[in-house]
């Protein structure tokens, strides 16, 4: 796939567009104000392998928080703002690293340019994000719920931080419909330089989100747009970060382990169900490691259906087969099976 590249920003130490990797953001659900809630929520997420972080900033305190909440977390910080000019402010002075924020909807162009003059000491992004959701009525009454109202509403914010001379922007123009998400950040990616924020907003639950999700912003990415992703979903952000990264260890974007294993069927023995889960966990401190683990239901295909895979198993009545690049290791008894798959890439993946 070719890469639709746009123009380089900087929020904190993580580089957006270009040919940078492609990011991985979510966004906290305590109140941030609670230094130690967020705090301890943005570790984990940043443990899970998520590199940019957004907060809410409702109030004066929310904004005041991020200074002690920068001071004990390891990646970037972004202070979502609405309409409230101020917020943003006291955000910039509080070393926030980028600031999510729609210039249009925060008063007159002076409270506007105060802002930008306090982003352009410190060169602080601003995403501008547009919803199918949250159109004026002004864009409804001409066009409706459309691509275009989308696109055009998300360029007119761009225009006034244009006329401002100030060009560190991304953009996001979500909706809750897959189709009109994709035609939206097609028609965007066409007519602007700045890198592209994707996701699916409202996707849903775990299971309705992810796969949205997964639709929408792999679609997107398969054909070269976007630059840094968000999966939304009803649960804990965690959740958000492993289907990020799956979507992206799918389409080649990122490096790391691979768990590939086997649909059931008549000819499994094994409770394979449950040994593909228990192999997930068990690997979870090799999700850095680039490894392909095959588990597979029986032992007649399993090591030739996953020759690829660099170590696997694969059950029968009672045993299994551990084996490596399809030449079978040994036979063990089912129960060995999972410590055995472990010692054995311990051992090889030193």
């Amino acid at each position: 796939m070719e890469r639709k590249v746009k123009k380089v920003i900087n929020v904190g130490n993580v580089a957006i567009g270009g040919h940078n990797p492609i990011s991985i953001q979510s966004m906290c659900n305590t109140h941030t104000q609670d230094i130690q809630k967020t705090v301890e929520q943005i570790n984990r997420l940043s443990e899970a392998g998520c590199e940019i972080i957004r907060v809410a900033v409702p109030n004066i305190e929310a904004a005041q928080a991020i200074k002690e909440i920068k001071k004990q977390i390891r990646i970037p910080i972004i202070a979502d703002i609405h309409f409230d000019y101020k917020l943003a402010i006291e955000a910039i002075k509080s070393n926030v690293d980028a600031l999510r924020l729609n210039p249009g909807n925060i008063g007159s162009e002076n409270n506007v340019k105060a802002v930008i003059d306090h982003a352009k000491e410190k060169s602080i992004p601003i995403r501008i994000g547009v919803n199918s959701g949250s159109l004026s009525k002004e864009k409804l009454q001409k066009y409706g719920v459309c691509a275009t109202a989308i696109v055009e509403s998300a360029l007119e914010h761009v225009a006034i931080l244009e006329k401002l001379n100030y060009e560190e922007i991304k953009i996001s123009v979500k909706a809750s419909s897959v189709p009109l998400t994709l035609e939206s950040y097609r028609l965007l990616s066409s007519k602007c330089p700045y890198p592209l924020h994707l996701g699916v907003t409202e996707s849903g639950t775990e299971f309705a989100g992810t796969i949205k999700s997964s639709i929408g912003i792999g679609t997107l990415l398969a054909e070269g747009i976007g630059d840094t992703i968000r999966v939304s979903l009803t649960d804990d952000p965690i959740k958000e970060i492993y289907v990020a990264k799956q979507i992206l260890k799918s389409l080649g974007l990122k490096k790391g382990l691979e768990i590939i294993s086997c649909p059931t069927c008549g000819r499994t023995q094994i409770d394979l169900i449950e040994l593909a889960k228990k192999v997930e966990i068990a690997l979870t401190n090799f999700e850095n490691k680039e490894l392909t683990i095959a588990v597979m239901g029986c032992e007649v295909n399993g090591p030739g259906e996953a020759r690829e895979a660099d170590f696997g198993i694969a059950g029968g009545k009672g045993q299994g087969l551990i084996f490596q690049k399809g030449q079978i290791i040994k036979k063990v008894p089912e129960e060995s099976l999972l410590d055995e798959l472990i010692a054995l890439i311990k051992q090889n993946s030193d």
